[in-house]
């Protein structure tokens, strides 16, 4: 069965000033989204991104499904937040988007995924995520985004996108690239 269409996904124009709506069943606990920002549990994920840098994440109450929003005693739900690092087009058209974690072994609900920081007013569009890079040309491994990006994304545009249960940063790797480059920009100049 098709999802019924937005308000923000028909006219594109309004995520100025309405945001995209979010499935509070799928993320932490009093999970909210303005035009620019998801709040989980009251914290700003791009103020997160500040201090921490990406990849971050913040962990509350998972929601008990069906609830709207009513919290869980005993379930933990996560929401990651990672930076995009490269946006090419496959032959067909599609978004391949890459960012700075590899996120296999944690499987973010892709449907969910949200760009934070900046309002888009482009369609949005059929992307991939690479969950996992591959040596050579193999793109390594790769899950269809359902929601869809706004077609202007572009490298430096951060993603927030929820998981269920109890994450650790140490559970989510940089890339190495990204490992590489930051080696590199710690290297005192002689």
């Amino acid at each position: 069965m098709k999802e019924p269409m937005t308000l923000t996904q028909l006219l594109p124009s309004l995520r100025r000033s309405i945001p995209d709506p979010l499935t509070p069943d799928l993320w932490p606990e009093y999970t909210t989204a303005s035009t620019t920002d998801v709040f989980v549990a009251g914290v700003s994920l791009l103020r997160l991104v500040d201090i921490c840098q990406t990849p971050c994440l913040h962990t509350a109450a998972a929601v008990i499904p069906g609830t709207h929003g009513r919290p869980s005693l005993t379930d933990r739900a996560t929401a990651i937040v990672v930076s995009i690092t490269s946006v090419t087009f496959t032959s067909t058209g599609t978004l391949c988007i890459r960012v700075d974690a590899d996120l296999d072994s944690v499987r973010p609900i892709l449907a969910e995924a949200r760009m934070i920081g900046r309002a888009s007013t482009a369609h949005a569009t059929a992307a991939v995520l690479v969950l996992k890079d591959a040596e050579g040309d193999d793109p390594g491994v790769v899950e269809l985004l359902t929601s869809g990006l706004p077609c202007d994304i572009r490298v430096g545009d951060l993603l927030a996108l929820p998981c269920r249960g109890e994450l650790a940063l140490r559970g989510i790797r940089r890339t190495q690239k990204e490992a590489a480059v930051d080696a590199a920009l710690t290297i005192p100049a002689m």
